[in-house]
């Protein structure tokens, strides 16, 4: 029994939609507690990667414990959604783009970090079938 060989993913046949996730650390405090500047961010992506938002972004602060208190961001798009939330404690941006229409992963991430003036970046990409 040996290892399958790694195959190039053909994204118009073989993959139903991209999940990205993308950590962004040592950002912009004050960028990531506004948020007003947080749904500017999700319209000005959608524009870049294309996507048509369905309904307003969502923006929402809560955390009792000082761990996770920050800003929550939802925002549907017709091919999925698009989230984050915003880590004041540390600074972070935990950014989630999912979509069945085709994007580049590596395109949300250098323009989030660039937006919130991240210093390093992790991300993590799943082809769904």
């Amino acid at each position: 029994m040996g290892i399958s060989p790694i195959r190039k993913i053909d994204l118009a046949e073989d993959v139903w939609g991209i999940a990205s996730s993308i950590d962004i650390y040592d950002c912009n405090p004050e960028k990531i507690r506004d948020a007003e500047y947080i749904k500017q961010f999700v319209k000005d992506l959608c524009v870049l990667i294309d996507m048509k938002r369905f309904g307003e972004t969502q923006v929402v602060h809560f955390g009792e414990d000082e761990k996770v208190a920050g800003f929550s961001m939802v925002q549907l798009i017709e091919t999925s959604l698009i989230s984050a939330h915003f880590a004041n404690l540390t600074n972070a941006t935990y950014l989630d783009v999912f979509s069945c229409k085709p994007y580049d992963p590596e395109v949300v991430r250098n323009f989030a970090q660039g937006y919130f003036e991240g210093k390093e970046t992790c991300i993590n990409v799943t082809y769904r079938k």
